[in-house]
Parts: structure tokens; C-alpha cells; sequence
């Protein structure tokens, strides 16, 4: 059914929201009746709002842009947003692809936050086996950061229109957060301040399952060192050479010896992003990437002084000299137990995306590829235990934001059961209908949520006491250097 975008309060229109907020509930316990009429709203809201989500998620999947490289993808949201009556701000925190959409004025303020950066090499056609794109576009939504885009949009103009409808007050942000996979893009937005004033914030993203976050997730420190020393002709005379790259290959030496005394729960991964041209020319430049990953930030710190003492040896070892560019840093995500109990609720009363059968056969025929258990999709809600789990092997840049105002995360089903994440199989399964089913339903629960903390006071007030004691009203200090411009692709990249 297709709703008036302009909604106009008449006890007529009012019957048909309530019709439409049924259909919206899907396999949800909670009856549109037992909903309080402005979440009916946002939930018809959404459904009529389900084909542009569905337009700009495959949109977005078949620009499949890197980080910060995300041009038409930028572009796309932000236009529609502006369309729709958001105050756009475009380029914001010194990114081209970073903006902010702002809809309302006065206090709550509610922040929803966007994603739409894709991985590199992991570009397939949307079907169930390995097949490059026809259009050549080597890249890929294994994240499904398309799906996520779309959806968070899709809630932010749900929420501006139930606003609108009820004459509800306050203001609704959408944060266009770029280059989420180099973990850049929310990071350098925070240091920009963007997030200071915000009452609370709201994200999902796509997976394997449908759940609140409940994972605080690894601090992390991503950074690259470079080396420099003398070519010369590796046959002729080596002796007058000084290799970057026997540099590069030492402090790789010496990280890999370092595992041995790092916690368990630290993580240290890299490649060699320039290693040299030429065989018979000893390279004068070499350049090696390194994440650092721990529980907490004090970790990682400790693991990332250990590394910088082992690139000054590698330099010394080789007469080359070097430098360290601290690219990006994060804290783990601080939850926030009042969001997430309201946010659980809200995803019960929708409930997990019905899939067609044609979704779930697709899944089980990637499954079969992948020599994994042909169970499909996922189709259930799961609980909200009463404690945290134990952190997950990822780092995000939301923690950055959830350090500034209290964050409540979700997951939602739009990929088959344990097929390789950051693969291939996962872009074929995020440019498909199926996938949309869930980005749909994201969409729902953020817009819900979002009616939550608009419309009661208490719940923010509750959330942010939660937050303030975890915090110990500390103040939030960036991981990277206050001076520091983000890392912007280099010429040509």
C-alpha cells in the first residue's frame, strides 16, 4: 500500500496507518493495536518507504565504492535526504563523502548513522557461485554496508515524517559516516566534534543473525610504517644497497616473535602494501600496513609501543630510516543496557525478515558452495541476555560515538548462515531481494527506537546515567592526534 508522504492526521488516513503498521509487524508478537499511534506511524512510515529502500540499497551495491572514495554513494543519500526536507551539510570533518542530514530543531537530538563503503577485491555478480561482475567492478558489499545505508535513510525520513504526523519535537540527524572498513570515517568525524550534542545514537548493521549488539567489540590501532633506503643493482653491487624491503621483512620478523607475549585476547595482522618494482633493484622503498587489536584501549596502546620499538630496530638492523603514520584509532564499543532492553523490544514486536523460499534457496545453494551446513537463512529473534558477551574478534568505529553519547546497536539477517564474511558469497547475497528483507526490517526496529527516545524522556535520561557511569564522566579523548587531517586516498587511489 502507498501511503501520502505528507501525512495529514484525518481519523480516515489514521485507520490506514493502522492497516499498514499490521502488515509492517510481519511475524512480530506485538499487535499494531497494543503500539502507541505514533509508532504505527513509523512503522507504515517504513512501508511505504520500501521500494526507495530497496533502490538505494542495489543502487548503492552496484556503485560498490571504497573508503573514502564513496562519491556517487554519498551523493545518492544525500539527495534523496534533501528531497525529502533535511538540512544537508555535505564534506564535513575534512571528507568529501562524510555528511550530516538534519531534520527538526530543539532537544532530544537523535543521531542514526550510515555506512556505504565497500571491500576491495570481493566484487561477484548477485547469483549463488563465483562469478565476477559483468560490469567489471572489482569491488564488493561482503559488509553489506549498501544495505545499511539504505535502511538507516529509510528510518531517518520514517522518523521525520511520524514527527511531522504527531507534531512531536526535537531534532533527527543522519550521520553519512564514510570508510567504516579502514575504521577512518566516524573516528575523525568525532574529532571534529560532529557528535558532542547528541542525546543518543542509533545504528544496525547487516549479518548472519537478528539480535541487539550485545559485544563490546576490540579496541584498535590501524597504522602503516615506512622505510627508506638506497637502490642498487641486486646482482652488480648490492653492497652499496640498503633494502626498505629487508626492513619491512624484519619488523614482520619481529611482530611475529612479539605473539608470543601479548595477551590472548590481542590480535596483530598486516600486509606489505609496497615492497618494491623490480627483483634486480634493491628496493629504496617499502611500506607495511599493521592492525593492533585488544579488549581495551590500555592494550593496545601497550602492544602498539612494542611495535614501534620493533620498527626503530628494523631500521637500525638494515642502515634504513623510517616512519610511523598512526592512521586511525578506536576504543570498544560501550554498551548501554536502558537502549538495549527498548531496542530488544521493538525488535520483538517486528520481528526477523520473512524470507521467501526463492531467499533461502538461494542461501543454501551458497552453502553448498561453501561447504557449510545448508540451513539457509536465519528466521528468529534471539534473546537479549542479561550480561554482555564476550567481545567479538572486530573493531568499529561506532565505539567512537558510543565514548561520546549512548549507541544502541542492531543486527538483522541478510546472508546465509556461516558463509565466509568479507567474501565474495556475502556481496552475491546483499545484492539480491532477500537481503532487502532484512534492511527492511533494520529499518523498522531503528524507526521504532528512534519514537522511543523522542517521545520519552525518560528513557534518554535513563540512558545517559547509564552511560555517565560507565564513562566515569571522563571526557572523550581520540586515539589519534588532535592535528591530524584523515587519511584521504592517496593521487590516483
Amino acid at each position: 500500500m502507498i501511503l501520502p508522504f505528507r501525512l495529514s492526521g484525518r481519523p480516515l488516513l489514521l485507520l490506514a496507518l493502522w492497516s499498514v503498521a499490521a502488515a509492517a509487524l510481519g511475524s512480530g508478537t506485538v499487535s499494531a493495536q497494543a503500539l502507541p499511534p505514533e509508532k504505527a506511524t513509523a512503522l507504515a512510515a517504513v512501508e511505504a518507504l520500501s521500494d526507495q529502500i530497496r533502490d538505494m540499497s542495489m543502487k548503492l551495491w552496484e556503485y560498490s565504492e571504497l573508503a573514502l572514495l564513496e562519491r556517487s554513494s554519498a551523493r545518492l543519500l544525500e539527495d534523496v535526504l534533501e528531497a525529502e526536507g533535511f538540512s544537508v551539510e555535505r564534506g564535513v570533518a575534512d571528507m568529501p563523502t562524510a555528511f550530516v542530514a538534519s531534520f527538526g530543531s530543539g532537544r532530544p537530538i537523535i543521531g542514526i548513522l550510515a555506512e556505504y563503503d565497500a571491500l576491495p577485491g570481493i566484487g561477484n555478480e548477485a547469483v549463488p557461485r563465483r562469478e565476477p561482475r559483468a560490469d567489471g567492478n572489482p569491488h564488493g558489499h561482503g559488509c553489506g554496508h549498501n544495505l545499511f545505508g539504505a535502511a538507516a535513510v529509510g528510518a531517518a525520513i520514517a522518523l521525520k515524517r511520524t514527527m511531522e504526523e504527531h507534531g512531536i519535537t526535537g531534532t533527527v540527524r543522519l550521520y553519512g559516516t564514510p570508510a567504516e572498513e579502514t575504521v577512518v570515517g566516524k573516528v575523525y568525524m568525532a574529532k571534529a566534534g560532529l557528535f558532542d550534542d547528541l542525546d543518543a545514537a542509533l545504528d544496525w548493521h547487516p549479518a548472519q543473525e537478528t539480535k541487539v549488539r550485545n559485544q563490546s567489540g576490540q579496541a584498535l590501532n590501524n597504522f602503516e610504517v615506512e622505510f627508506f633506503g638506497q637502490t642498487a643493482h641486486s646482482a652488480a653491487d648490492p653492497w652499496n644497497g640498503r633494502s626498505a624491503l629487508d626492513a619491512v621483512e624484519v619488523m614482520n620478523f619481529g611482530a611475529n616473535l612479539l605473539r608470543e607475549h601479548i595477551r590472548p585476547t590481542a590480535r596483530i595482522h598486516y600486509v606489505i602494501s609496497s615492497g618494491g618494482d623490480a627483483p634486480n633493484v634493491v628496493p629504496d622503498y617499502a611500506r607495511v600496513w599493521y592492525f593492533v587489536r585488544d579488549t581495551a584501549r590500555a592494550p593496545v596502546d601497550a602492544s602498539y609501543g612494542r611495535l614501534l620499538k620493533i620498527a626503530e630496530a628494523a631500521a637500525l638492523a638494515t642502515a634504513t630510516e623510517h616512519k610511523v603514520s598512526l592512521i586511525t584509532g578506536v576504543h570498544s564499543m560501550l554498551l548501554n543496557r536502558p537502549l538495549q532492553e527498548a531496542m530488544q523490544k521493538n525488535l520483538e514486536a517486528v520481528g526477523a525478515p520473512a524470507f521467501t523460499e526463492e531467499d533461502q534457496a538461494f542461501a543454501r545453494e551458497l552453502q553448498r558452495f561453501a561447504g557449510v551446513e545448508e540451513k539457509g537463512l536465519s528466521t528468529e529473534v534471539k534473546p537479549l541476555k542479561p550480561e554482555p558477551e564476550p567481545p567479538g574478534g572486530g573493531s568499529t568505529d561506532v565505539a567512537e560515538v558510543s565514548w561520546i553519547t549512548p549507541v544502541v546497536s542492531l543486527s538483522v539477517t541478510t546472508a546465509a548462515a556461516e558463509i565466509p564474511w568479507h567474501s565474495w558469497a556475502v556481496t552475491a547475497s546483499h545484492g539480491t531481494e532477500g537481503s532487502v528483507r532484512g534492511a527492511e526490517t533494520a529499518a523498522k526496529v531503528l524507526a521504532l527506537t528512534g519514537v522511543d527516545l523522542l517521545t520519552r524522556p525518560d528513557l534518554v535520561r535513563e540512558a545517559r546515567a547509564f552511560w555517565q557511569e560507565k564513562t566515569g564522566g571522563r571526557p572523550y579523548v581520540s586515539p589519534v592526534p588532535a592535528n591530524q587531517k584523515p587519511p584521504l586516498p592517496r593521487a590516483g587511489g
